[in-house]
């Protein structure tokens, strides 16, 4: 895949000042992922509204431009090499934020935690599962984000995306085809604009008290405190990849400046200023030693964006 055009790029930045936005030219992704590790990208734009989206999509889809969707890059792992792609950055710019009796309606720009502490402000309960999981509402939703017995697909009413027409669609609960770190949008690619969660009315001193009580369950189970892209892989029917992991002797194992989490084994590191072939090195690693040994073949639960060779 070649370079994208001068004149392409100088189209991105006009249509991000018509819109009260930026537009940074080969920006660095390490900026812009949780694992801190990422090579320049083509451009990097900020979106702030459906209608700068709108506009950017138009132009992109119309000139055939490679494009990317991110939010808080929280489940990426980039290669620190040239990616020849516009990253569209859906942030605090498309962060709005409503309630309609038990439900909250919310752009896809909105941080998950922003979302829950909303939430309960506004006594709704339901959503205490997934404080302090990185990310915004529609990464949440695109992956069926969970943890702690709770998932996305409980609470997502419906959800608005963008078709590759430009077309907006809805998806209501039952049709988002939520499955274990998937839904329909793995399958379609299109971009979730809006996300409307069922919640229930509850006690906000209880559900501030339950938010509270597993942000410190992650605090001293999870390396938080370390650059990762969370959970580095899918949990295996059957097994658990962080158990699997620590049977076969892996904690510790380091490559570079990656290394398995010494706190827990089911999370990649970065250490000391890792590479993305040294986080790549740790991971192919302990694929094949955990098949070896155990006849489990883990699967990588971030995406993987690949420099241009």
């Amino acid at each position: 895949m070649g370079d994208i055009s001068k004149e392409c790029i100088a189209e991105i930045c006009g249509i991000a000042e018509k819109h009260g936005t930026k537009a940074l030219v080969k920006e660095p992704l390490s900026r812009h992922t949780s694992f801190k590790v990422g090579g320049e990208c083509a451009c990097f734009a900020e979106i702030n509204s459906a209608e700068c989206l709108t506009d950017m999509l138009g132009y992109i889809r119309a000139n055939r431009v490679p494009y990317y969707i991110i939010g808080r890059g929280t489940n990426l792992i980039v290669d620190d090499g040239y990616i020849p792609f516009i990253f569209l950055h859906l942030g605090s710019g498309f962060a709005d934020m409503r309630v309609e009796g038990d439900r909250i309606i919310c752009q896809s720009g909105a941080s998950l935690s922003a979302v829950c502490g909303f939430a309960a402000d506004n006594s709704l309960t339901g959503l205490e599962f997934a404080y302090g999981i990185p990310g915004r509402i529609g990464g949440a939703v695109f992956m069926n984000a969970g943890a702690y017995g709770g998932e996305m697909k409980g609470v997502t009413a419906y959800a608005k995306a963008i078709d590759e027409n430009g077309c907006v669609k809805r998806f209501e609960g039952k049709d988002l085809k939520f499955s274990y770190r998937k839904s329909i949008f793995s399958e379609n690619r299109y971009i979730i604009t809006e996300v409307c969660l069922k919640l229930n009315k509850g006690d906000k001193s209880e559900i501030t008290a339950k938010m509270n009580e597993l942000m410190q369950r992650r605090r001293d189970k999870q390396p938080i405190e370390l650059p990762s892209a969370g959970s580095t892989f899918k949990r295996p029917i059957g097994s658990y990849a962080g158990m699997l992991i620590e049977q076969c002797g892996l904690k510790g194992y380091r490559c570079g400046g990656a290394m398995v989490s010494e706190k827990h084994s089911g999370f990649v590191v970065n250490v000391d200023n890792a590479s993305f072939s040294d986080i790549m090195a740790v991971i192919e690693h302990v694929r094949e030693a955990v098949y070896e040994k155990t006849g489990y073949l883990l699967e990588c639960e971030p995406e993987i964006i690949r420099a241009q060779r």
